[in-house]
């Protein structure tokens, strides 16, 4: 029996279980029942223990208690890399591949040097979440502050998000207690134990705990405390939370976004034009492309020695061998419905002579690739479906995307460097937040600006010690 929570303050509170798998090769986890008077607890020790061990810890430290939690779970053979590696498939319904993959990309940024990174990237000068530190160019000296409570919100699509999530509050020395979601309860609560493992202070201050989404009394409780909310999860889900946040408190929301695939006629010569579309596919699949990072489409400049209809075969095929590497992971049955609806009108629509091209796994709905001249942007019903839609030429795909442009973030490129910026400037221009290599798509660096804003400057408020007071001093 797995514990899937992490609530330090309580040493004694009812639990329940929940089962996955059968037999041998199941596992049963367990979570927390928690109540308004259990939580209120929980709070005001996360409180006190900022007092006491975070607020005036070097930032440096912090680093090196994480660092020690990404090591482990960068081990094979470490017992909390066994755990998260055996239960996640079950818990997730990911493949076992794909959360070996997740875990091995995710905790490589959460080791020391990527996390260093993040800060100069952010702050110039890490020294200024310690103490006040000169402001180049301004006089004057500067210090910034993490709020002392955070609570995050998380979404299960991803596992390891909410890691990422829960290291930024860390590293800005907020006091943190994660809301874990019903589709992934485990990885963050592991995250929390092992850094408790690691230094119990440090445990003290994070929090980590199920509860289901709409329990007002807990949530309300719980957005009361809290001095920053962040929230993952769709639209309306991130709209509730902000409506409910109290306007004093900050509030970041990272709700539902958009991405695509872009890939230029230089691109597509006989020679390239397969490794392309090897790195496309890896694209779809990562995640079963149930990422914000992750591409519903591929736009296909025409013009190249290979044709956009041919690339969207060249995807398929691609698609095919690495369902052998990197099986999709299971469906609910509305899900698998939702695959076969789409192929069936996309069958009706090539038969009807629309241009349409329908590429499918013969056995089950493991992969599907549509090839559609309609150049609009079409949402994908995800898990390893692509659209491939031809453009004329680059420019031509800006009035495409305008109206997903509110929810549009990541956009994976494959094209020469000389074309690259110009589109990257139009993308940008229009609401993309980041532009990446196709084939990087999947894996922002540490240091990315989340949905076009600073993640850990959000989080933090600014003291000025003006020049003039310290020339007194």
């Amino acid at each position: 029996m797995i514990a899937a929570f992490h609530l330090p303050a309580l040493a004694h509170l009812p639990t329940a279980t929940w089962g996955y798998g059968r037999g041998k090769s199941g596992i049963v986890l367990r979570l927390p029942q928690l109540t308004p008077a259990l939580l209120r607890l929980q709070l005001d020790s996360l409180k006190e223990a900022h007092h006491r061990y975070l607020a005036e810890r070097p930032v440096e430290e912090i680093i090196e208690v994480i660092d020690q939690v990404a090591a482990r779970l960068l081990d094979a053979d470490d017992p909390l890399r066994r755990i998260a590696a055996t239960a996640l498939p079950l818990v997730t319904g990911y493949s076992a591949p794909m959360i070996e993959r997740v875990l091995d990309r995710m905790a490589a940024d959460w080791r020391a040097d990527r996390l260093r990174g993040l800060l100069e990237a952010e702050f110039g000068d890490p020294r200024v979440l310690d103490c006040f530190t000169t402001r180049s160019g301004a006089g004057g000296s500067t210090r910034a502050f993490g709020p002392r409570l955070a609570l995050h919100v998380f979404s299960g699509n991803v596992p390891g998000v909410s890691i990422t999530s829960l290291i930024r509050s860390l590293l800005v020395k907020a006091a943190t207690l994660g809301k874990s979601a019903v589709g992934e309860p485990l990885l963050p609560a592991l995250f929390a134990q092992a850094v408790a493992e690691a230094d119990a202070e440090l445990g003290a201050c994070l929090a980590v705990a199920y509860w289901p989404g709409g329990d007002e009394a807990l949530e309300g409780m719980a957005l009361a405390a809290a001095d920053a909310v962040v929230a993952y999860g769709g639209s309306d889900a991130v709209a509730s939370l902000r409506a409910r946040t109290p306007a004093h408190s900050r509030f970041l929301g990272y709700g539902h976004r958009l991405s695509f695939g872009v890939v230029a006629r230089e691109c597509l010569t006989r020679r390239e034009a397969e490794q392309v579309a090897a790195a496309a596919a890896l694209e779809a699949a990562t995640f079963d492309q149930q990422g914000c990072v992750s591409p519903h489409l591929f736009y296909v400049e025409e013009g190249g020695e290979v044709s956009a209809r041919e690339w969207a075969r060249l995807l398929a095929a691609a698609l095919a061998r690495l369902e052998r590497e990197l099986p999709r992971g299971t469906l609910a049955p509305g899900e698998a419905s939702a695959i076969r609806q789409l192929r069936g009108e996309a069958e009706f629509a090539q038969i009807a002579g629309s241009g349409v091209e329908l590429h499918a796994s013969v056995e089950g709905t493991t992969w599907t690739v549509i090839y559609d001249p309609d150049p609009a942007f079409a949402a994908s019903c995800l898990n390893r479906v692509v659209r491939v839609k031809p453009v004329a030429e680059l420019e031509g795909i800006v009035p495409r995307i305008e109206p997903i442009a509110s929810l549009l973030q990541t956009v994976g490129v494959a094209a020469h460097p000389q074309r690259l910026r110009a589109l990257a400037e139009a993308l940008g221009r229009l609401g993309a937040s980041r532009v990446a290599v196709l084939g990087q798509m999947a894996w922002p660096p540490p240091s990315w600006h989340h949905d076009g804003r600073p993640p850990l400057r959000d989080l933090v408020r600014w003291c000025d010690l003006e020049e003039s007071v310290e020339r007194r001093a």
